[in-house]
């Protein structure tokens, strides 16, 4: 029996010879004739899908912006007309076309592509991004510097609906005037659409309104108008943005000093080429070009997904289905969101803030619970977090739950809104830690320094599941300044959850092995890790204390100074960069004279390297965080004989080779 397309969805089929092989670089698109551009981006995105298909990535972005990266770069002399995207993660298409189609398949993998644009990658990567809405300010820096140097080379910026909600892009905008017409920012609206009427209406509109007769029109215009009165030429000014606006939408743009096109059509050719040439050969001062696209565009998975296949794992290109892990333990993110709702059924003072990631920090379960007091405030943390200020000034008590990485963005906000102020803000810090495949610009390596050194803040670590469990009740009750728990990406290790959550006292950490030689002072999830080294180094004959600090700050000093006055080597273990709770045990022992005492003390924490995306488990080996690592500290720290240090480099060769 034939089964009917409609039943099964199936991967776009190629009938025509292959184009794409010919494709190089942007400069081998360039020789190709304008109706065999379809073609061409037939062939990239079916080449997207299937790199996508063997690693997992970001998908549906990629797959919406297919025909305008075929566009621009057709259009624009790349790299000396510098492109640059905002985020970087729909930049599949682009790293197709620019010398990188045979390592698609790499990306995100080890030593393989990156899954964002990156500068060391290649020559038409100018700008490396992964956090939103840098793009327009890097290209402004881009245009400026080619204005300087004399030359007359375009910056792009293309930027997305969603980015926009960021205020660092309005910052932007208004500063774009320095820029001149050698600014061009693309508005990738993906949520939004055009009904085929209109949509033939706002092409034709935008080729005519970005025309070379057009600009000259209204340049002589508005030489007539500068001749009149004050008031009546600024009332011709107004009239003549006022009926663009109307017609186009583009008011709020020329407010902002832009030249307004759109919206277009994306995925058509025919509107996207005349335009895009219009803006290159002519203009006045910055223009920005709105572009309706959809995102997941052309593979039938993606498009009927509720999130459009943003981000996925490997998948069958027949079906959609993406593989799923069998999972041994919930994930940290989920434990986080279903405790929140746990004492927020307890608590109706309890609010749940995100920044454009409500999936991704679990609060969309929340949202599902307590729809009235859950705000996404879009790419916004700066604000996300001075809201939390403000609702926590009026006695409410907010949870604001953003990835560590992403936090950094609102640091100023954290520091003068919050702390300086001792407001009981919650923060909820995802992803701290290595992340794996998303590599260092995801990577929550800073929390715990950039925070730990502000005065008023309580900064927890959870160890396992119920750790994280006890820490969500601890913030709910804490009302006497700022509190954070932070707590990695992915599975826990199976530890049972509580049924009655227990609020931990302050500052107060809590030992899980005692020995008498060796002590281990652990924060975060390398407790199992600290473990393992513990049992290696008792086999040794160096009996081990374990603890799990739980707090960086404040410190458990009377523990600390117990563990110090006790035992010859006390090791400190981290999921953080240097300067944080490691350094600030190291502050207390030498201010206190507890290093004069013969204490030997190491510390262990994430390396000063910026790290590439690797397997986890990997790239804490290559941190230097894993159980042979800890005993490798221990036995060169103590190295008194040689047995000890014989050992230690037996341990050494294993973890490097």
């Amino acid at each position: 029996m034939n089964q009917s397309s409609n039943d099964m969805p199936s991967p776009p089929v190629l009938a025509k010879p292959s184009l794409l092989s010919f494709i190089d670089i942007p400069a081998d698109l360039r020789t190709l004739s304008r109706d065999q551009l379809p073609h061409v981006a037939a062939e990239v995105r079916a080449a997207m899908i299937n790199a996508v298909s063997q690693t997992g990535g970001h998908l549906g972005a990629g797959l919406g912006v297919v025909e305008l990266t075929v566009a621009l770069h057709y259009v624009f002399n790349t790299p000396d007309d510098t492109l640059i995207w905002d985020v970087g993660h729909q930049a599949y298409p682009h790293k197709i076309l620019t010398a990188r189609r045979e390592r698609m398949h790499t990306i995100r993998q080890p030593g393989g592509l990156s899954g964002f644009t990156k500068r060391s990658e290649s020559v038409f990567d100018p700008f490396g991004a992964a956090h939103s809405s840098t793009s327009i300010s890097a290209a402004i820096g881009f245009a400026v510097a080619n204005k300087l140097k004399g030359n007359r080379h375009k910056a792009i910026a293309v930027i997305g609906d969603g980015a926009m909600t960021a205020g660092m892009a309005y910052e932007a905008m208004n500063n774009a005037q320095a820029a001149g017409d050698q600014l061009i920012v693309i508005l990738n609206d993906n949520d939004m659409s055009i009904a085929p009427p209109v949509g033939a209406l706002s092409g034709y509109l935008a080729k005519l309104l970005s025309s070379r007769p057009y600009f000259k029109l209204r340049n002589i215009g508005k030489q007539i108008a500068s001749q009149l009165p004050r008031s009546l030429f600024s009332a011709t000014k107004k009239a003549e943005e006022f009926t663009r606006g109307m017609v186009t939408g583009g008011t709020l743009f020329e407010e902002l000093g832009f030249y307004y096109v759109g919206p277009i059509d994306g995925h058509n050719f025919e509107h996207l080429i005349p335009v895009l040439e219009n803006v290159r050969d002519g203009g006045e001062g910055p223009i920005l070009i709105h572009v309706v696209t959809q995102k997941g565009k052309g593979y039938a998975p993606a498009e009927a997904s509720s999130d459009k296949y943003h981000g996925v794992n490997k998948f069958d290109v027949i079906t959609g289905a993406q593989v799923k892990s069998v999972a041994k333990a919930p994930q940290y993110t989920r434990v986080f969101a279903d405790a929140l709702v746990a004492e927020a059924s307890r608590d109706d003072t309890i609010i749940a803030i995100t920044a454009a990631m409500p999936s991704g920090t679990g609060l969309d379960l929340f949202q599902k619970k307590f729809p009235t007091r859950t705000f996404d405030v879009g790419i916004a943390e700066q604000h996300a977090v001075t809201f939390a200020a403000g609702l926590a000034a009026q006695g409410m008590r907010p949870f604001c739950a953003i990835y560590s990485t992403f936090l950094q963005r609102a640091y100023d906000q954290v520091v003068h809104d919050v702390a300086i102020q001792n407001l009981p803000v919650r923060f909820g810090i995802d992803r701290a830690g290595l992340v794996g495949a998303d590599g260092a610009t995801h990577a929550g390596s800073f929390d715990v320094t950039y925070l730990a050194t502000l005065p008023n803040f309580v900064v927890m670590a959870a160890a396992d599941e119920a750790e994280l469990v006890h820490m969500v009740h601890t913030m709910a009750l804490h009302d006497s300044g700022p509190i954070a728990c932070r707590y990695p990406r992915g599975e826990g290790n199976g530890t049972a959850l509580p049924e009655v959550p227990l609020q931990l006292e302050i500052g107060k950490g809590r030992v899980i092995r005692e020995g008498s030689k060796v002590a281990i002072l652990s924060l975060g999830t390398r407790l199992d890790e600290a473990l393992k080294a513990a049992d290696e180094l008792a086999a040794k004959g160096l009996p081990t204390t374990v603890a799990d600090m739980r707090f960086a700050k404040p410190l458990d000093l009377a523990l600390i100074r117990k563990l110090a006055l006790s035992h010859e080597v006390l090791l400190t273990v981290e999921e953080n960069a240097v300067g944080g709770f490691g350094a600030h045990i190291l502050t207390y022992l030498s201010d206190e004279g507890l290093l004069d005492q013969g204490l030997k003390i190491r510390s262990l924490r994430l390396p000063d390297v910026f790290q590439d995306q690797d397997n986890p488990m990997k790239m804490y080996d290559q941190a230097g965080l894993n159980a042979p690592h800890m005993v490798e500290a221990v036995l060169t720290a103590l190295h008194h004989n040689d047995v000890g240090r014989e050992a230690s480099e037996t341990i050494r060769a294993k973890a490097l080779k």
